[in-house]
């Protein structure tokens, strides 16, 4: 399994001068209403229920290589597993191997040199987003199955993709659905949309696993429902979960 608990690898080299944070480009998600959940997903994913979501912004793409080395040489932080693979080390493919804690430090390094305060999307925001504006379809293209897709059988042979290679949904963003998981800020509960507030769902109080949404590209089937759900542990590091940045809008 491709997956690690602990960080085996090391510092990226020193460089010289200051690499300046590389800002995502930004999708408005507006603010409105939409049905979250599935009938046809798992248990997790009932009931379906009415959420409303403030507007806000989220990464057109999956934080990449690229932009996750200039973190690790400003913070010296310890660099992900499978970084020095050629399976998942091209610049432009999205990092993987990320736990939450270090998606969540990515996040505050970003802002701590922007206007902007990322922050790693809630399941709402993010479900929402992925749906792209279209309401009660399974996918963000609609119900057509994933293997229906252009160039489906070809794709993922070894690892994920680069960034940005895919369809836009309607919000114009890439490869949600797709190529790796990314958390989401909510702490897992099972049984949260039985009980879990009409507006802005902040997710559970606490919990042990972390939720994540998204496919991924060594499941059998590549491409996740809008609404299906998944977890690990934060501490976690798997070579199919990364993250994309989200941040409110500003006023």
């Amino acid at each position: 399994m491709l997956g690690s608990t602990s960080n085996m690898s090391t510092h990226p080299e020193p460089i010289i001068g200051r690499l300046q944070p590389l800002e995502p480009d930004l999708a408005v998600i507006p603010a409105g209403w939409f049905l979250m959940g599935s009938e046809a997903g798992q248990d997790n994913e009932r009931p379906v229920h009415r959420v409303w979501v403030d507007g806000f912004q989220l990464a057109r793409c999956q934080v990449s290589n690229a932009d996750y080395h200039v973190f690790l040489c400003e913070t010296r932080a310890p660099a992900p597993p499978f970084l020095k693979d050629p399976h998942f080390n091209d610049p432009q493919q999205p990092v993987v191997a990320v736990s939450w804690y270090e998606a969540a430090r990515y996040c505050e390094w970003l802002g701590g040199a922007s206007a902007r305060r990322y922050r790693l999307p809630t399941e709402a925001e993010w479900e929402r987003a992925a749906r792209g504006g279209v309401e009660g379809k399974l996918f963000p293209w609609g119900n057509e199955a994933p293997a229906t897709r252009p160039g489906y059988s070809e794709r993922w042979r070894t690892g994920p993709e680069r960034i940005g290679r895919s369809l836009p949904n309607g919000y114009g963003l890439y490869e949600m659905c797709e190529n790796v998981h990314e958390w989401s800020n909510d702490w897992f509960q099972a049984d949260y949309y039985a009980h879990s507030p009409e507006r802005n769902p902040p997710g559970p109080e606490g919990g042990t696993r972390r939720a994540s949404r998204g496919g991924s590209w060594r499941h059998h089937i590549k491409i996740s429902r809008c609404a299906a759900r998944s977890s690990i542990p934060p501490e976690f590091q798997y070579a199919d979960y990364g993250f994309r940045v989200a941040c409110d809008l500003i006023p």
